[in-house]
């Protein structure tokens, strides 16, 4: 009888141990095939967001029977393969050219993103004093390399033109939640020492002298592409640039985001219609 007892508590222990690993073999195949899920989700809603960008560039030039689309910022709906695409796109050029704009269309722009006046005044000097060759500081906000020294920086004004956008974060002055405020309406590729209204963002429209809240709220309103306004007069050159944002969503709330800077035109890369000059791309879920 003992044996027998033995016997069977041995073959419940086998069966419970059982039982736990088919239940770990189903949790581990059940992870793996949601996040094959995510992941495949992920990588399609990456791939419709390019679409969204690819859309876009070809309605830019717009044809009699399908007006282009504007780069002023406004959003643009399309529905692509079950996903909703939501497309913004800005012309360069109705961006604060970093390396072109003078220091007073630079503090405008500052104070039209909050900025007290006194603060926009110095950051604009230190902007002008990062890219000038000279070592003669602004007369308002001068930060030449012995002003950077005194603020316990170990390195000066860099005396040459903006490479990059993200060069802000070094002038001195700057702080990071006023370097994300200006980033989107500065660029290096304008090409203007003004900024082309027709196409200018928010702050920028307001740091131009102009009522932002109408003008945008007009372009939004608008009933399409083809509605008539400023912006229709004025058509960009060939081989223009442009920021646009991509944001499609999958039914199921996937969501993927791309944001580029491009320029039209010849590209290095064979079979491109479009040179990248930046690239980022993120993933979301609301």
């Amino acid at each position: 009888m003992k044996a027998r007892g033995a016997a069977l508590v041995l073959v419940l222990w086998l069966i419970a141990l059982l039982a736990a690993l088919v239940g770990a073999f189903a949790l581990t195949a059940r992870v793996e095939a949601l996040q094959g899920r995510v992941l495949g989700e992920g990588t399609q809603a990456q791939e419709h967001a390019r679409a969204g960008l690819e859309y876009a560039l070809s309605r830019l030039a717009g044809t009699p029977l399908q007006p282009g689309w504007r780069p002023d910022g406004r959003r643009y709906r399309w529905q692509f393969d079950g996903s909703q695409v939501d497309v913004r796109i800005v012309a360069e050029s109705g961006k604060v050219d970093l390396n072109l704009a003078d220091a007073a269309l630079l503090a405008a722009l500052l104070r039209a993103l909050g900025t007290e006046q006194g603060q926009a005044e110095r950051l604009a000097g230190a902007i002008v004093d990062w890219r000038d060759a000279d070592d003669l500081g602004q007369p308002v906000g001068a930060a030449e390399d012995r002003d950077y020294a005194a603020a316990g920086l170990p390195y000066g004004a860099k005396d040459a033109p903006f490479e990059s956008v993200a060069e802000l974060q070094r002038v001195l002055g700057m702080d990071a939640g006023l370097y994300r405020q200006l980033a989107p309406n500065v660029t290096l590729f304008g090409g203007r020492s003004r900024p082309e209204a027709a196409f200018a963002p928010a702050p920028v429209l307001t740091a131009l002298g102009l009522d932002a809240a109408d003008i945008v709220a007009r372009r939004e309103a608008e009933a399409g592409p083809g509605s008539p306004d400023a912006a229709a007069a004025i058509v960009e050159p060939a081989g223009g640039t442009y920021s646009i944002e991509s944001r499609a969503r999958l039914e199921r709330g996937r969501e993927a985001v791309l944001r580029a800077v491009v320029r039209l035109g010849p590209s290095p890369v064979p079979g491109t219609a479009y040179t990248v000059l930046r690239w980022e791309e993120g993933m979301s879920r609301r």
